[in-house]
């Protein structure tokens, strides 16, 4: 078993902030996928609705257009498993039915709770996402009296409500949800004080690739120039105890994991 797990991201949008319009085609898609899984991921996210601040929803059936195609091709070549980024139970359904074995909902089952009973009726694994308010609003002046706390109470809370729901606790994956409604400040405290989280038991996700405050870091403005302070994070959080990395540049963050997890096992590489 390896010590971190990479999540490629197929986004099949328009309008994602990072690679909006470059994979809508669903050739391009799926070719990008199997150049993700080729470079390392062990899942592919893929997703048909940007959650970028301020992005409009799209409908159920617009959504299930753009990722189907992309997931039954995808889960045939039977290599990295295919995970659908939703909130909407029409479309998980459909995804799972189509080969996907993960749901990434980033409302934790807020949006639809009756993705819960679907993910544990097909054996699925999911991951539970902090997110303040909804994509549309999430960055409007986010507040919380202690955004670590805050975090991991939410967090624990959706987890209690998967299990309760027949979702077997080993079969869920947390994720803080880093630029979800947080400012550079919270963002830079929950990766500081991201133990905390891991000490909730479960494997913590972690999205921080090509993201605004990394750019407001370094000063990069293109997200595609953002691929080392990405790999610089996560390797941050891997020492904090995140074990699940997704990504949209696989080999840059994959060769920095490789180093650090060599470097921190008592028995080397």
């Amino acid at each position: 078993m390896t010590a971190f797990t990479l999540m490629g991201v197929v986004n099949v949008t328009p309008d994602s902030f990072s690679d909006g319009g470059r994979f809508l085609d669903h050739d391009r898609a799926i070719a990008h996928g199997r150049a993700l899984a080729a470079e390392g991921a062990a899942i592919l996210d893929v997703g048909g609705e940007s959650t970028r601040p301020g992005a409009a929803p799209v409908g159920a059936e617009e959504e299930e257009r753009r990722v189907i195609p992309v997931i039954e091709a995808l889960a045939a070549d039977r290599g990295a498993a295919v995970s659908v980024d939703t909130m909407k139970l029409g479309v998980a359904r459909r995804a799972l039915e189509s080969g996907a074995t993960y749901v990434n909902d980033v409302t934790a089952f807020r949006h639809e709770p009756g993705i819960a009973a679907l993910v544990a009726e097909h054996g699925a694994r999911c991951c539970l996402m902090h997110m303040l308010g909804e994509p549309r609003t999430m960055q409007d002046d986010p507040r919380y009296d202690d955004v670590v706390a805050d975090v991991k109470a939410f967090l624990e809370e959706r987890l209690a409500f998967a299990v309760a729901q027949g979702v077997p606790e080993d079969r869920i994956d947390l994720d803080p949800g880093i630029g979800f409604g947080k400012t550079l400040a919270h963002n830079l405290e929950l990766l500081r004080r991201l133990p905390e989280l891991a000490a909730i038991g479960r494997p913590l996700v972690i999205g921080v690739s090509r993201k605004s405050f990394l750019g407001r870091i370094t000063g990069r403005e293109a997200p595609a120039e953002r691929e080392v302070a990405t790999a610089a994070a996560n390797v941050l959080a891997f020492e904090r105890g995140a074990t699940i990395f997704r990504v949209h540049d696989v080999a840059a963050s994959r060769d920095a994991l490789a180093v650090a997890a060599a470097t921190l096992a008592a028995d080397g590489p």
